[in-house]
């Protein structure tokens, strides 16, 4: 996992939740035109939207039906949850929340600070992803503020598609591709489905767990960053694994990895209020709910 960073966490603790990183100097952002050489036309992607955490990298979002009365939600990963990492398993819905988020501005200056009233959404099984739901609508943070929120692609990212990674803890926006995807990632006693390899210029480290993935030919979030192998090691703790359809095992050192969130629309209805039944809906459900 792509670290958290909270210096007083246990060496254990610190180290189970270190899903997102590679340790090591954060480089430069490549150019894209190295990738892509037909020139597709892309969106200027800044820290507009972005947040940071006490531990990570977060932004605030809206789903495609969102309307500006409706209160904000805020994406992170499950991981970087201030209760602690949720087991292999467990949902977290409608949990009281008062956590604050430091608001950016396209150039990555403070703006202020937003709360949340809920941790509407967490969980680290087939994804790792925390949805909070704050105390503020979309049109109190544009008046306040001037900003607007990310908007989360409903369609299945592209092999290939040039994406930033914006990490708000950290200030640092990382440029690659999305080099393919894994049936299969699993890492300790986590297991994420249909998971995003970066190509090896995204060298994302320790802070930038929940960071926004953003495509950059469309300018919405196609992702949640969250981990990358350290160290070479075969499905441990901050060193996930590739397991194919027929079982086969592959380790990418140095590769660092999202979760896909176009599905996550279909489980959020009218008042960007979560609905686990509605149509569509794949995300795991709490056990007392599951069927």
């Amino acid at each position: 996992m792509n670290r958290p960073l909270v210096g007083t966490l246990a060496t254990a603790v610190l180290g189970a939740a270190a899903l997102v990183g590679t340790v090591g100097t954060a480089h430069a952002a490549p150019q894209h035109e190295a990738h892509h050489p037909k020139q597709h036309k892309t969106k200027a992607v800044d820290f507009a939207g972005s947040v940071a955490l006490s531990n990570c990298s977060g932004s605030v979002i809206r789903m495609p039906g969102s309307q500006e009365n409706d209160p904000a939600l805020v994406m992170s990963n499950g991981h970087c949850l201030e209760s602690g990492m949720p087991g292999a398993g467990e949902v977290i819905v409608d949990q009281p929340s008062s956590r604050s988020f430091t608001l950016l501005d396209k150039s990555a200056g403070r703006l202020g600070t937003i709360k949340a009233t809920k941790i509407a959404y967490a969980t680290m099984t087939d994804t790792d992803v925390s949805i909070y739901e704050t105390s503020s609508t979309y049109a109190q943070i544009a008046q306040k503020y001037g900003i607007k929120p990310l908007e989360l692609a409903t369609e299945h990212p592209a092999k290939g598609a040039a994406i930033s990674v914006v990490s708000g803890y950290w200030k640092k926006i990382y440029s690659c591709n999305i080099d393919g995807f894994v049936p299969t990632l699993k890492e300790g006693d986590w297991t994420w489905k249909d998971s995003v390899r970066y190509t090896p210029q995204c060298k994302t480290i320790g802070g930038t767990s929940g960071s926004p993935v953003v495509d950059t030919t469309t300018g919405k979030v196609a992702a949640i960053n969250n981990t990358g192998n350290e160290d070479g090691e075969e499905c441990t703790v901050n060193n996930p694994c590739e397991v194919d359809e027929n079982g086969k095992v592959t380790v990418r050192k140095g590769i660092n990895y999202a979760q896909e969130t176009y599905g996550i629309p279909k489980c959020f209805g009218t008042g960007n209020k979560l609905d686990l039944s509605a149509e569509g809906c794949a995300l795991p459900k709490p056990a007392a709910t599951r069927r």
